[in-house]
């Protein structure tokens, strides 16, 4: 199939790992390029806590429009992002066609940002007791657990504060959910890893991915990392890759939506 009549290796890439590759670029560039700009993108258009519809900074289009934006501060968030969507993006587009690719990678980001929501709800307690304990030098949160129930309207500004903070940008779950869909349909597809010169088999990397991102999330490591929205993911991913099966409806098939 010729997407266009240039021979850059660019235009040689399929036209929707392109386009989100371009889009997600060119929204980082304006934001690193113009930081008071990039406040109000990621303001506006980052997935904030579901505190209430429309309160609280929450929108529900942002469930989708958290995953162009990336952080502002480093390049290397995007360029890991792009990289990836690249390597394994333009492969599963010449596979599957542009309308299941691209109807998959939005499944997995919005499954990602659902999760994350999920997981900000359940623990948005202990990280508001354990915020107040870093601020305030010498506190146990079995005292502050106390304060708040004795004097919780005291805690109410100091809260919404705290949910405002709760912010995530990024491509990653829809990324991770490629990676999924990858290991998924080359199981046996050998890949390398930068500086182990040993190959290792996509199904397997895919499960120690999987696992390091777990492990990652339970323990609180890397705590601005948004782990378990990875792991939603590749939760939502293998879901429609198995009901994709399920209907019969291979990697192969051009329409999945018969």
């Amino acid at each position: 199939m010729a997407y266009t009549s240039s021979n850059s290796w660019f235009y040689r890439i399929p036209p929707v790992t392109r386009n989100l590759i371009l889009i997600n670029l060119v929204i980082w560039l304006a934001e690193y390029l113009f930081p008071s700009l990039g406040e109000r993108i990621v303001d506006i258009f980052g997935l904030h806590y579901i505190s209430g519809i429309f309160s609280g900074g929450f929108n529900p289009a942002q469930i989708f429009t958290y995953m162009f934006v990336h952080d502002r501060h480093t390049i290397w968030h995007v360029a890991f992002n792009m990289f990836t969507l690249w390597m394994f993006g333009r492969v599963l587009e010449n596979v599957w066609g542009a309308r299941r690719y691209l109807f998959y990678y939005l499944v997995c980001g919005v499954g990602a940002a659902l999760v994350q929501e999920l997981v900000w709800a359940l623990t948005l307690h202990h990280d508001f007791v354990d915020a107040i304990c870093h601020m305030r030098v010498g506190l146990t949160p079995e005292y502050v657990e106390a304060e708040l129930a004795r004097n919780p309207e005291m805690y109410a500004g100091l809260l919404d504060q705290f949910k405002s903070t709760m912010v995530t940008v990024g491509a990653s779950g829809a990324v991770f959910g490629l990676l999924l869909a990858f290991g998924f349909i080359f199981p046996d597809m050998p890949l390398y890893l930068m500086f182990i010169p040993v190959p290792i088999k996509a199904k397997y990397m895919v499960v120690g991915y999987g696992v390091i991102e777990f492990f990652l999330g339970v323990s609180g490591r890397m705590s601005t990392v948004a782990h378990f929205a990875h792991l939603g993911g590749m939760l939502f991913g293998l879901a429609l890759l198995l009901y994709w099966r399920r209907r019969g409806s291979g990697p192969n098939r051009v329409n999945p939506f018969r």
